[in-house]
């Protein structure tokens, strides 16, 4: 059975989850530094989730996998407009380049594909920042 957080610490849980949004976003500029492009994409996913986390903890919306929180992102914010498509579009991409890199034999990224996405990462987490 899931434990109910009280407002403080439902509070406390969304900073801490923006922290980490932050703390992995500055993760992927040493990964991708280092050539690591694969980890730096991964980096990049979980930024994202864990902003995505913080919105979805704000609303009382519930998600315990990585396939609910994409799910539940579309579903509460980005089929209403309030996240864009082209967001909804980061983050989807970034589910599954991260998926693939973990569980695929032959995952491949490269600094093109870093450069590409890092910026649009920002901007998601952005949004979300805008919407806390």
């Amino acid at each position: 059975m899931k434990e109910t957080l009280d407002e403080q610490s439902r509070l406390g849980l969304m900073r801490y989850r923006m922290e980490r949004a932050d703390e992995t976003m500055e993760e992927v500029g040493i990964l991708a530094e280092r050539g690591h492009y694969n980890a730096a994409v991964n980096r990049l996913y979980y930024a994202c989730f864990y902003a995505t986390q913080a919105l979805l903890l704000k609303h009382h919306i519930a998600a315990t996998t990585h396939a609910g929180v994409k799910s539940m992102l579309g579903l509460h914010f980005v089929s209403k407009g309030i996240i864009s498509i082209n967001h909804g579009k980061t983050f989807n991409t970034l589910f599954e380049k991260r998926h693939s890199s973990d569980y695929e034999a032959f995952a491949y990224c490269d600094k093109a594909l870093v450069d590409d996405l890092t910026p649009l990462a920002e901007a998601f987490i952005q949004r979300i920042k805008e919407l806390l």
